[in-house]
């Protein structure tokens, strides 16, 4: 049987692992995701120190704070999917009012019906699973791929009682919560190196656009994921399309053709891509990620 001295220790790297991630994002309204981590985090860490201290026997009471549990874990990814400024500061109410739903049934299983399992609906059973598997689709593509798989299997692991076909969480649960803490943690840590080891389109070249252009693309590309990124390059290829501009942004960067010579189109692609990314991210996080002082 795996200690719960070992889950535990693997929650708090878990914790730090997300305050880390958050100081990283700094800047970026990716920072609310970074801080739903710490406080599912924190919460996982709780629910283990409860349980080595020989609480939560009463198999209702255990999986009513699991379910709680679970519900936190799911609001990092629901947190990206409305990071656009500046509606993404009223979308943490969203994320939150999505938290106490998907909690529901353990509230209700420990106020109206003590000592009762929480009855979870079939259709939130199928939709738990949807937003992990959304988190990952998210990051699958990008550098942070193999952490986004450590981390979406750490929480399948967690969610395994109220998955629709779910499995006993009896017997080999303690293991189970320890390989679930250490996949999270690890997968957040890696991600965490991958940032600081190699960052992002540091070292792009090509035309002046793609060298201001590219970093910062790339970067909040690594930080929110794909769906986001590829709007920007959506929204920024529909003006270059309008203006003629030989260039169009992809998922890995800006790709400049036509005369290499004629630079008269730099300056107003380079607004532009800086005018889309400041609904994700400020300045001084543009400056940092570009290298430079244009912002």
């Amino acid at each position: 049987m795996q200690s719960p001295s070992v889950t535990c220790f693997a929650a708090v790297i878990a914790v730090v692992a997300a305050v880390c991630g958050g100081w990283m994002a700094r800047g970026s309204t990716a920072v609310p995701a970074a801080v739903w981590s710490a406080v599912a985090s924190g919460a996982f860490l709780l629910e283990m120190l409860s349980r080595a201290s020989g609480g939560l026997v009463e198999p209702s009471a255990a999986a009513s704070v699991r379910l709680v549990v679970v519900a936190l874990s799911l609001c990092p990814m629901m947190s990206l999917l409305g990071a656009k400024r500046p509606q993404h500061g009223v979308w943490q109410f969203i994320v939150a009012s999505l938290a106490v739903v998907l909690a529901m049934p353990a509230a209700s299983a420990m106020l109206i019906r003590p000592g009762s399992m929480p009855d979870v609906h079939f259709l939130q059973r199928w939709f738990m699973p949807v937003l992990v598997a959304a988190g990952l689709m998210n990051f699958i593509g990008t550098r942070h791929g193999a952490a986004a798989v450590a981390i979406a299997a750490g929480q399948a692991i967690l969610l395994r009682g109220f998955l629709p076909f779910a499995w006993s969480t009896e017997g080999a649960g303690a293991g189970a919560d320890a390989t679930a803490a250490w996949l999270v943690a690890g997968g957040a840590f890696v991600a965490i190196g991958q940032s600081c080891l190699w960052p992002a389109g540091r070292c792009a070249q090509g035309s002046p656009a793609a060298a201001a252009i590219t970093p910062p693309f790339l970067a909040l590309r690594e930080t929110l994921g794909a769906a986001w990124t590829l709007r920007i390059a959506e929204r920024f290829n529909v003006v270059a399309e309008a203006r003629g501009w030989p260039c169009r942004l992809r998922f890995d960067g800006l790709h400049a053709g036509g005369d290499p010579h004629d630079h008269a189109w730099h300056g107003d692609a380079i607004r532009t891509a800086t005018a889309l990314l400041r609904r994700f991210a400020s300045p001084e996080w543009l400056r940092r990620h570009r290298g430079d002082e244009r912002a």
